[in-house]
């Protein structure tokens, strides 16, 4: 998160808030005053008067290690999918898919180079990676994010994926420029994109866009199955065919409602 800003508005503080709060992860769930200054790079005093705002407004709390995130926190990402209007459209929608498949289900919007999950119905599997609202993974090495960056132009993608991750997760597939290049114009001749183990072993999921009244792609959904419990060949055959069902009556609402979720995209 850039701390300096291009013009006379930008609010330093707030910048720097925000970074501390982004700076607690999967592998940083707790964290002491000097760990949170050298993640961020600020200095300690600055750093210790952030965390006891946050600490006074009920982001932070102080613990044993130092402090860690609050539950409120979860209201910062709420509030962009309730004024987005996105989950009560896509509820029943995902509900009956994962009723349908048997799998979880979840709809994901582009931030920087990963997705980042806005919605979720989940069922009970033993994962390599737990997913909720909120999660974050690289996006090219999902069937989510393969859907979301299909859709744009190269230069935007190429300019996403410049950007490090803050997914904090490393995946296990690292296309070169061409590699990448071809598989998304796969996806983009298709309509839906498919990926199996690329992003942790276990995991593969198929995807396919949320278009809003004009067309354009506002997000994707995806089918998620544990490779151990569903094949390929079953996601494919069976699962896409109805997930393009629930995609396609997912978009129809967009667009009878007016409810269209803001497309992220990289400051």
């Amino acid at each position: 998160m850039p701390r300096e800003g291009t013009g006379p508005d930008f609010i330093e503080a707030l910048a720097r808030g925000l970074e501390v709060i982004a700076s607690f992860g999967r592998d940083r769930p707790a964290m002491s005053l000097t760990e949170v200054a050298a993640a961020t790079g600020l200095a300690r005093p600055t750093a210790r008067r952030i965390l006891l705002t946050l600490q006074e407004l009920g982001y932070v709390r102080a613990v044993e290690r130092g402090f860690t995130l609050t539950p409120r926190v979860l209201e910062l990402g709420v509030a962009h999918v309730a004024a987005t209007g996105l989950w009560d459209v896509a509820r029943p929608h995902l509900e009956e898919l994962s009723r349908r498949t048997g799998e979880s289900c979840s709809i994901a919007q582009l931030d920087g180079p990963d997705v980042v999950y806005v919605a979720r119905v989940a069922v009970p599997r033993i994962v390599t990676l737990a997913a909720t609202v909120g999660t974050r993974f690289p996006a090219l090495a999902t069937s989510l994010g393969k859907v979301l960056l299909a859709a744009l132009d190269e230069a935007e993608v190429e300019e996403l994926l410049a950007q490090p991750s803050r997914s904090g997760v490393e995946p296990r597939w690292h296309p070169d420029a061409a590699e990448r290049r071809a598989a998304l114009r796969e996806v983009r001749e298709r309509g839906w994109a498919v990926t199996d183990e690329q992003l942790a072993l276990g995991i593969r999921s198929v995807a396919v866009p949320l278009r809003g009244a004009d067309g354009e792609v506002v997000a994707a959904l995806n089918v998620n199955a544990h490779a151990a419990e569903t094949s390929l060949e079953r996601l494919l055959s069976e699962h896409l065919p109805v997930l393009r069902e629930a995609g396609e009556a997912v978009s129809a609402d967009f667009a009878r409602r007016g409810s269209l979720p803001e497309v992220v995209r990289p400051s």
